[in-house]
C-alpha cells in the first residue's frame, strides 16, 4: 500500500502578556495561606492581559510569529481556526479577523472553535486532516485565551492569558519541522466546568474536576495514542500534558512513569498559569525550541465538558528558537489586577 501523506508543523509562535500577578498577592487579598496555595497548586504567578490585549490581538501576534518561522507567504495559507473560550465577540469570528489582519488567502476556511481548554488542539486536528486530504496546502491553528475566574474562587489563582499558533503543511515542505504521526480524541459528557450564555464567570464542580474529569480523559487519551502507535513510554522524548495547575499533570506523569527529563521543557504552568486553549499548545511551542531531530513528542490536551486530544509527533530537524521577548515583566498589585481583569472579559 502507498504510504499515506502526513502533515507537519512548519512554523510556530506564541504570545504572553508581560503583566503578571503573584499567587501570594491574590492570597493576601483573600486572607488565605499563600504558602499552602502555592504548594497545593504549584503555581507561583500567572499572566494578566493588558489594556487592548484580548484573544484576537494575542492570536494575531502568535500567528504572525508562526508565519515568519514557517517562511511561507501569508497568501499561501488558506485556513484559520482559532480555539478559545474568551472570543472578544459573541457573534463575530476571531478567525476571520486574524485571516484578514494577516493577509491570508481570502479563499480561506475560517471558524472559531470552543471546547474549553482543548479548542486549540482541536484546530490542529482539523488543519492536519485538511492538509493530509489535499484540500489545503497550509493552514493556521491557534489557541488563545484571556481566562476568567470569579474573584475569590480557586480558579483566580491560575486563570491566565496567552496564545500559541502553528502553521501546518505537508511533511515534504522545505521548512517542515515536526511531523504529526498520530492523533486521536477521547470524549464524554462530564460536566466538571461550565459557563452559561449570560454568566460573567465560569462555574466548576470542585474536586469532581479531577476525577472523573481531567484524570480519566487524559489517562484514556494517553493510553489510546500509545497503543495506537505501538509506542512505549520510554520511547517518548518529550511530554506535554494540559496544565490546569502543576498538581494534575504531575499525578498523570507519575502514573505513566514519565520522567522529569521528559516533562521539563513543556511544563510551563508555575510561572504562566493556565492559559486555557493556549495551555498545552504553549507547552508544545516551548518543546519545539529544544527538541532534536528524530525525537518523539507526546501532547495530550484536556477540555472540560469533557475531552482530550492526543498527538504523537516526530522532529524532522532540530528545534528553532523563537526571538527573545525583551519586555520586562511587570507585577501588578491586586487592585491593579482586579481593574484589569474586569476590563478584558468575553462578551458571551
Amino acid at each position: 500500500m502507498p504510504r499515506m501523506n502526513k502533515s507537519a508543523i512548519i512554523g510556530f509562535g506564541m504570545y504572553l502578556p508581560s503583566d503578571r500577578i503573584r499567587t501570594a498577592d491574590i492570597a493576601a487579598e483573600w486572607q488565605q495561606d499563600a504558602h499552602a496555595i502555592e504548594s497545593g497548586l504549584g503555581v507561583q504567578e500567572k499572566t494578566v492581559p493588558g489594556e487592548g490585549e484580548d484573544t484576537f490581538t494575542m492570536a494575531y501576534e502568535a500567528a504572525k510569529q508562526a508565519i515568519e518561522i514557517a517562511g511561507v507567504k501569508p497568501s499561501q495559507i488558506s485556513a484559520s481556526f482559532v480555539g478559545s473560550e474568551s472570543h472578544p465577540y459573541a457573534v463575530k469570528p476571531t478567525s476571520g479577523m486574524v485571516a484578514d489582519a494577516l493577509d491570508l488567502d481570502p479563499f480561506c476556511h475560517c471558524a472559531d472553535l470552543e471546547f474549553a481548554c482543548k479548542a486549540g488542539t482541536a484546530g490542529m486536528q482539523i488543519v492536519d486532516s485538511m492538509v493530509r486530504a489535499g484540500q489545503i496546502r497550509y493552514g493556521l491553528a491557534i489557541g488563545s485565551d484571556t481566562a476568567q475566574a470569579a474573584p475569590g474562587d480557586v480558579l483566580e489563582y491560575t486563570a491566565a492569558a496567552g496564545a500559541a499558533a502553528f502553521v501546518i503543511g505537508p511533511e515534504r515542505s522545505k521548512n517542515a519541522l515536526c511531523r504529526i504521526d498520530y492523533t486521536l480524541s477521547f470524549t464524554t459528557d462530564t460536566p466538571d466546568f461550565w459557563r452559561g450564555a449570560h454568566d460573567k464567570y465560569p462555574s466548576h464542580a470542585g474536586r469532581f474536576t479531577g476525577e472523573p474529569a481531567y484524570f480519566r480523559h487524559v489517562r484514556e487519551a494517553t493510553k489510546g495514542i500509545l497503543d495506537t502507535a505501538e509506542c512505549d513510554v520510554k520511547d517518548v522524548n518529550h511530554v506535554i500534558l494540559h496544565m490546569p495547575n502543576a498538581k494534575f499533570p504531575s499525578k498523570i506523569a507519575k502514573e505513566f512513569r514519565f520522567t522529569k527529563e521528559q516533562m521539563k521543557h513543556g511544563f510551563i504552568v508555575p510561572h504562566i498559569g493556565n492559559t486555557y486553549s493556549a495551555c498545552s499548545p504553549l507547552g508544545l511551542a516551548h518543546v519545539l525550541q529544544k527538541a532534536k531531530e528524530g525525537e518523539t513528542i507526546l501532547l495530550v490536551s484536556y477540555g472540560s465538558g469533557a475531552g482530550s486530544d492526543a498527538f504523537l509527533f516526530t522532529m524532522l530537524r532540530d528545534g528553532v528558537l523563537l526571538p527573545t521577548d525583551t519586555r520586562t515583566p511587570r507585577y501588578l498589585t491586586y487592585g491593579q489586577y482586579s481593574l484589569r481583569g474586569h476590563a478584558v472579559t468575553a462578551q458571551a
